[in-house]
């Protein structure tokens, strides 16, 4: 395992452990989470010198070989300079989480962990070079964020605005996955840098980068998808200054910064990311003079100068991509202190709004000085990155406009924009810290902490550090691009860019002084004309829509559902069928002479269940046709489909019974004649289709099944000879694993509509140590002639049963057979990879052995047969099958792989041990836990449902008496 790749899955594990260590040892743990990120960045460090050497470090783990999908980590100077980024800037946010929480703060433990997991999900992403992987961390940024943004549960604004993020980035993710797999597909490679270097060409690829764009621009909110950005600032304000500096609207700008050296030059390119961003710029730019609250001029501050940066990416030459990084870096420098210091002046004072906010300056002269000189470093001001980025970024621009117009347009947007930066800045400054005549100067609730202005002196240190030291910088930004760019310096002489940073600063000074008042001087347009509100409308009328839709289709008719889905499926699979013109050259009626008296029986069955007018009666007959399919499967050589087929019905037809207990024993009045003549139709087409593809599917084969070559498959690969068994747990074991979860959704799903309150199992249960007292006592007095109480019995919870419900019959045969049925389905489980049987088998006979017990002696039986939760024994299952999928990851083989050993035995003969077969045994647990949660939700609830019910009807009996 890579480096790369084992820092990925060690910051993912401390994502899934920090919850229970911030629980227990609170917001100290943000500290160590701080370091050990500073540690990441630290490593990155060694990693990227050998990068801006000239290297390039690729990690490749193979995940779906056949389709040659490969897990691709890729550091290059680009990928380099965005690790460095995310790592150093999520080390100094936790060091001001450690100072900014208090302890005992609601959702503090999960804060932790879903920000490791974000930061995570950020890092990968920019290290992944397939773009598959690429886009798994891209929607894992999003699913993060949202869980950031709406931390604060109790408020509803929190609510909306987390929502509205995920709605709109993951609109803008799935177009984005459409658009990679078609560029993948178009080139021949899933690698991201494959791709760029021979880039396709043609409609296809113009279609697939414009889908790029949707992902791109819509992650990175720009027009017209600027509007989520700014409500998301209802998250706490360390994730604002993450989320705005190195994380999240970062990751848009890097897949653009990461595709104009291959497609820069389709059509429209240029011109869509140029117009896209300026309007952006100075939509932004203005939207932040017209804020009250400080945060929010922060905010959309971020969102001009997104814009800013698709601008200068946007032009899509080398040496404006060179000023877009000298950029994006700079800006992430002075952004993530200037939210720093809001969150500082929220929590000292309970406000953000610069109405209420004076005075500050002089009662917070440290952290005033940190702001002014962040936000002098946003605003282009010397000596501060912030000032050489856009000097870069002015020069390139004036220089490409030479040869693309489109160049001389972005000059002109960013000279206007950064004139708004430098004005909104200096309203910020003015309305955090200025004294405002007519304004009290507002209380310190909450004394800042020492140790929080740590990370934003360190950010600001970097800003002035970043600009005195420009040329130091340049030549590690200079290898992110090919071609010659101009060097990044302090002083360039005077030159037009210089003028044009003078013009900037002075009108923008001017601008600063004019909007430094608490009146607004811009009218605000009305809200319906704003994007916000469009995002509203629309989805409102979608929700109208959903509600209209769903009044039509869901009328709570079950037989209206069933007509619905059955004549869709009749339609679709008929008319493919009859459109394809495919016929069966021949087919077989039939194969044996054992089948006709089986099918015989079934029709019988089936035609006789529709007559039925009890329900135990059409479960029987039901169950019939099940038994009949099994002893089918049976007569062609497949045992282990008969088996599992008649475990599965069996256990089906007990679950049916249990159910009908709480429902007339009759079946409701026959329908009209109209309506049994539909479903007779319904249910004639419905046969005639299905039985038509069968004979379509098995006669219109032309090669030779691959199932010819399974047996060999098998032992090669799974060293097994029992086909099916191999393929569940190893051929297939991904389809297997999601049938796992598919069972444990269905076991939640059945659990919550028993019981009302809990899914856990909170009734009094009788441990095993006192059922085995109690059986001692038992046999203890069994054996004593001379004890009249002796009872002749074997239950453990005997004593809780009634008798009037035991059965002595029922009893003796359980004991026969209960010990037989744990020890058969063990054998199947372990002999499951040779023979007939397997996980599943077994599971269903262990199963089938609890039913028994819980049918002899009741829920009491049941609780001290098996006094664990099934929620846990389900989830054991399920993780021990993961566990055995993730382990040969370790050793370098591919998920799922399998290992051996022959063990011998001597005269007994030799004992395979293959590593599947744990898997097999998660397979068990969980089936045994679906089974252990079927006959508590319908067995043993209900029971105590029936009972209450009784005791319920006694007492009133008594009332009337």
């Amino acid at each position: 395992m890579g480096a790369m790749m084992g820092i990925l899955l060690i910051l993912a594990l401390v994502s899934l452990i920090v919850h229970p260590l911030i629980r227990r040892f609170g917001r100290v743990m943000f500290g160590v989470l701080s370091a050990l990120m500073a540690s990441v960045f630290a490593g990155f460090v060694l990693l990227s010198q050998a990068v801006f050497s000239g290297d390039v470090l690729v990690e490749a783990h193979e995940w779906i070989p056949q389709l040659g999908v490969t897990l691709t980590l890729r550091l290059d100077p680009v990928s380099a300079l965005f690790a460095l980024l995310v790592t150093g800037a999520g080390a100094l946010v936790l060091l001001y989480c450690a100072n900014y929480f208090e302890d005992g703060e609601a959702g503090l433990p999960r804060f932790g962990g879903v920000f490791m997991g974000f930061a995570t999900s950020m890092l990968g992403l920019v290290l992944a070079d397939d773009v598959y992987l690429l886009f798994i961390f891209w929607e894992a940024t999003t699913i993060f964020s949202f869980l950031l943004i709406g931390h604060i549960t109790r408020l509803r604004t929190a609510n909306a605005a987390a929502l509205q993020a995920l709605m709109v980035t993951t609109l803008g993710g799935l177009a984005m996955l459409v658009g990679l797999v078609l560029l993948a597909v178009d080139s021949g490679t899933s690698l991201l840098s494959e791709i760029i270097a021979d880039p396709p060409s043609g409609p296809l690829a113009t279609v697939a980068v414009y889908l790029l764009l949707a992902g791109a621009l819509s992650k990175s909110a720009i027009f017209p998808f600027h509007f989520w950005l700014p409500g998301a600032m209802a998250a706490p304000t360390p994730v604002s200054a993450y989320l705005h500096a190195a994380a999240m609207v970062k990751a848009g700008v890097y897949l653009i910064a990461r595709i104009v050296p291959g497609f820069g030059d389709v059509p429209g390119f240029r011109e869509t990311l140029v117009v896209l961003g300026a309007i952006t710029m100075i939509h932004g730019g203005i939207r932040a003079l017209k804020q009250y609250d400080i945060k929010l001029i922060v905010a959309h501050g971020t969102v001009s100068q997104l814009g800013l940066l698709m601008m200068v990416f946007g032009v899509a030459d080398p040496s404006s991509s060179f000023a877009g990084f000298a950029l994006l870096f700079a800006h992430a420098l002075a952004k993530a202190p200037l939210f720093l210091a809001v969150g500082i002046i929220d929590h000292s004072t309970g406000t953000r709004d610069l109405r209420r906010l004076c005075g500050l300056g002089r009662r917070m002269p440290v952290l005033a000085l940190l702001t002014t000189l962040a936000a002098a470093s946003m605003a282009g001001l010397p000596p501060f990155i912030g000032f050489v980025a856009k000097e870069a970024a002015f020069t390139e621009l004036l220089e490409i406009g030479k040869t693309s117009p489109i160049a001389y347009l972005a000059f002109a947007v960013a000279v206007v924009g950064s004139m708004l930066t430098v004005a909104y800045m200096g309203r910020l400054l003015w309305g955090a810290f200025a004294d405002k005549p007519g304004t009290e100067a507002c209380a310190m609730v909450h004394r800042p902490e020492p140790g929080i202005m740590a990370a934003p002196v360190a950010f600001v240190a970097l800003t002035l550090l970043g600009g005195l030291l420009a040329p130091a910088i340049d030549p590690l930004l200079q290898q992110t691009v090919d071609g010659g760019a101009e060097h990044l310096a302090l002083w360039h002489g005077f030159t037009p860019a210089l003028g044009a940073s003078v013009l900037v600063i002075v009108a923008g000074f001017g601008l600063a002084v004019l909007f430094s008042r608490v009146r607004q001087l811009l009218p605000s347009p009305p809200e319906r004309f704003s994007a916000s509100h469009a995002y509203w409308v629309l989805t409102h009328w979608l929700d109208t829509l959903a509600v209209r839709i769903t009044s039509l289709t869901q009328r709570g008719s079950l037989p209206f559902y069933l007509a619905v889905i059955l004549i869709v499926m009749v339609l679709v699979l008929g008319g493919t069928a009859l459109w394809s013109g495919v016929r069966p050259a021949h087919f077989e009626l039939s194969t044996s002479l054992a089948e006709w008296p089986i099918a015989v029986v079934m029709i019988i069955a089936a035609i006789f269940s529709l007559r039925a007018r009890t329900r135990f009666q059409s479960v029987v007959l039901v169950g019939v046709t099940g038994y009949g399919m099994a002893a089918l499967f049976a007569t062609h050589g497949a045992p282990d489909l008969a088996l599992t087929q008649a475990l599965v019905e069996t256990v089906t037809l007990i679950a049916f019974v249990l159910v009908i207990r709480r429902l007339p024993q009759r079946l409701g009045k026959p329908a009209a004649l109209r309506v049994r003549w539909i479903r007779i139709v319904i249910g004639a087409a419905v046969g005639l289709v299905l039985g038509g593809v069968a004979l379509i599917a098995l006669g219109a084969r032309v090669a030779d099944p691959i199932s010819l070559r399974l047996p060999e498959l098998a032992y090669r690969g799974g060293h097994g000879h029992n086909v099916v068994n191999v393929m569940l747990v190893d051929i297939r074991g991904w389809d297997t694993m999601g049938e796992l979860s598919v069972i444990l959704a269905a076991a939640t799903g059945v659990a919550s509509l028993v019981f009302l309150n809990t899914r856990a199992d909170l009734r009094p249960k009788l441990s095993r140590r006192a059922a085995r007292t109690q059986a001692r006592d038992h046999l203890l007095r069994v054996v004593d002639p001379n004890d009249p109480t002796r009872r002749v019995t074997w239950l453990l919870a005997g004593r809780h049963l009634n008798p009037s419900r035991r059965s002595i019959l029922l009893e003796v045969v359980v004991r026969l057979i209960f010990h037989a049925l744990i020890i058969l389905s063990v054998y199947l489980l372990l002999t499951g990879h040779n023979t007939p049987g397997g996980g599943f088998a077994g599971g269903l006979v262990a199963g089938l052995a609890l039913v028994a017990r819980y049918l002899a002696g009741g829920r009491y039986e049941l609780g001290a047969t098996v006094p664990l939760d099934a929620g846990r024994i389900l989830g054991t299952g399920l993780a021990l099958a993961v566990l055995m999928a993730l382990v040969p990851m370790l050793f370098g083989q591919s998920a799922l792989a399998s290992a051996w050993v022959d063990v011998d035995l001597g005269p007994f003969g030799s004992l395979p041990l293959v590593t599947s077969t744990l898997f097999d045994i998660g397979v068990y647990l969980v089936v045994f836990g679906l089974i252990l949660d079927v006959l508590r939700s319908l067995g043993v609830e209900i029971d105590e449902h029936e009972e209450a019910e009784v005791a319920a009807f006694e007492e009133e009996e008594v009332r009337a008496r």
